[in-house]
């Protein structure tokens, strides 16, 4: 080789050198984490690139740090980082509104109830109803509903509503039922208006309710807007990146689209139109929307009530009370509306709670579901089912949506509803997930608490927020901690029809997760409810941080 051979020889080296450690540009690079992927293989990586909101590479630090320069770094410091977290059924504008109600979660009498309200009335003396919830019966001594005598002497003048933490009963006192015209003579399908020695006590239940509800005023779109972006930072704070909202009446979703428009909300929305047999027509006709942050695909329904208010519909009467429950639609409206649905593109998700309501709903979808369908329908709780009925999840793609702490909430009572025998059919999250291949985990907030790691503590624990009982209630129904993490992350993404952009931290993936300050897949169960989110990105922007 002569000396200018060799001189191009000793150029061409450097270039190549130079040009291999010439490093991409990207706006973050997050690096020395514990990452759980939640891929199909389930791996764990140390580092991410991301470039206009999405993941473009992932690996170990040394492939990522060498390979990309971000505008932005992130140091995990060995902390771990998850998916961001679903919530797939929830009810975010009931929460939103919710933080001006009188809270009532916890109170342990019908008379702290009373003090709570009148507490809240003193804060709020100009309010022209006072509106309120999470009250819980099976919490007092007696167990008892109780009446609206208090609260008539109480407030004779002003309307008062407050729901059950179920939001499928109502206390009310009589001005309420005077303005709603709620009378003997009303008929009712599907909802009771409960009456003793002839005179209504105020307690309403299932759609009895909408009697008062539909006179209660709405807020304005400024003070509802404000609400939404309130109640978004208690869920960002928590981990929360998606949210399904589990039944919305059209004149949300259309502020929801509005919100998103001005860029005003950063949380994804999974949006689920309740379906109004009126309407049904006119949105079908509008056909399915999606947008980058809101989509509207599903319908929802909801088939029955509660099994702490005994609305839940059983196929054999509730062992503490000479009742079974009702239907809140006849079978023949239900069938119809999901013929029609059938016809569409949308998703269907129904609220089934009993067994006989779970079984009608099971056997209603596989007749206008075909096998091996993609429909992706949904039966949202999926509480309690008869043994025979779990094997109607297979072959036909029914997704079952479980709220794991619905399990310790219920767990000192239910067994008073249903008897021991039927409690092997309920809260059985195992054989639901062997049977249909995956659940979507969601909280039903307000009703349970808003922290989706609370739900993961109930579905592997199978405990309460003291962490009780110590061996875990039904542990045959209890997931794995790789388990719960899909169903919080991947598995309600899919539920959502979303997997192919979020719920896994993976190349091309939307860039939403969320790192918390310890490993809730190694620690101990009882420490679960105690961790806490570092930081909560969306789009592979900041959108929360301690």
């Amino acid at each position: 080789m002569n000396r200018f051979s060799f001189l191009l020889f000793g150029m061409s080296c450097l270039m190549v050198f130079q040009g291999c450690n010439k490093k991409e540009r990207v706006d973050l690079v997050v690096h020395h984490a514990r990452i759980y992927t939640v891929d199909s293989l389930f791996r764990i990586q140390e580092a991410v690139a991301i470039k206009d909101g999405k993941f473009i590479a992932v690996g170990k630090n040394d492939e990522i740090t060498n390979m990309y320069e971000g505008k932005e770094a992130l140091d995990a410091h060995g902390k771990p980082i998850y998916p961001g977290f679903y919530d797939a059924h929830c009810h975010f504008f009931a929460y939103a509104q919710g933080k001006h109600e009188v809270d009532l979660t916890q109170v342990s009498s019908e008379t702290m109830l009373v003090e709570r309200v009148k507490a809240f009335r003193q804060k709020y003396p100009n309010d022209a109803w006072i509106i309120g919830h999470g009250w819980d019966q099976n919490l007092w001594k007696n167990k008892q509903f109780p009446t609206n005598d208090a609260l008539n002497k109480a407030f004779p003048d002003v309307p008062v509503y407050l729901s059950r933490v179920d939001g499928h009963a109502a206390l009310v006192n009589q001005k309420a039922l005077e303005l709603a015209k709620i009378s003997a003579d009303v008929k009712l399908q599907g909802g009771l208006a409960v009456r003793q020695q002839g005179k209504f006590t105020g307690i309403l239940i299932d759609n009895a309710m909408d009697m008062v509800q539909a006179i209660i005023p709405d807020p304005s779109e400024e003070s509802l807007s404000n609400m939404l972006l309130t109640a978004e930072k208690d869920c960002l704070a928590v981990g929360l990146t998606t949210l399904a909202d589990a039944g919305l009446p059209m004149k949300s979703i259309e502020l929801l689209k509005k919100l998103y428009q001005e860029n005003k909300l950063k949380i994804n929305t999974y949006a689920m139109v309740m379906l109004n047999p009126d309407q049904l027509d006119e949105v079908l006709k509008k056909g399915v929307y999606t947008s980058k942050k809101l989509d509207v695909r599903s319908f929802k329904i909801v088939a029955d009530g509660a099994l702490g208010s005994r609305g839940a519909c059983l196929l054999a009467p509730y062992a503490d009370a000479p009742t079974s429950g009702f239907l809140l639609q006849s079978p023949q409206l239900f069938d119809a509306m999901v013929a029609k649905v059938a016809k569409s593109n949308f998703q269907l998700n129904v609220h089934a709670i009993g067994d006989s309501t779970n079984r009608f709903v099971l056997h209603t979808f596989r007749k206008y579901l075909p096998k091996e369908s993609d429909r992706r329908w949904r039966i949202e709780h999926a509480q309690i089912i008869a043994p025979p009925d779990f094997d109607l999840f297979v072959d036909a793609g029914i997704i079952p949506s479980i709220q794991p702490s619905h399990a310790t909430s219920d767990m000192y009572w239910a067994v008073d509803r249903l008897g021991k025998e039927r409690m092997a059919g309920a809260y059985a999250y195992k054989q639901l997930l062997q049977k249909a291949g995956l659940v979507a985990f969601g909280s039903d907030f307000p009703v349970e608490a808003i922290n989706p790691l609370y739900q993961f503590h109930a579905a592997v624990a199978r405990r309460d927020q003291h962490n009780l009982p110590e061996e875990g209630f039904q542990m045959q129904g209890a997931l794995s901690r790789e388990e719960a993490l899909k169903g919080l992350t991947i598995w309600a993404a899919y539920a959502c029809f979303k997997e192919r952009e979020s719920g896994s931290i993976e190349t091309g993936k939307t860039a939403d997760f969320v790192l918390l300050d310890q490993d809730i897949i190694q620690i101990p169960l009882n420490k679960i409810r105690q961790t806490k989110v570092m930081s909560t990105w969306i789009d592979g922007k900041v959108a929360w941080y301690r």
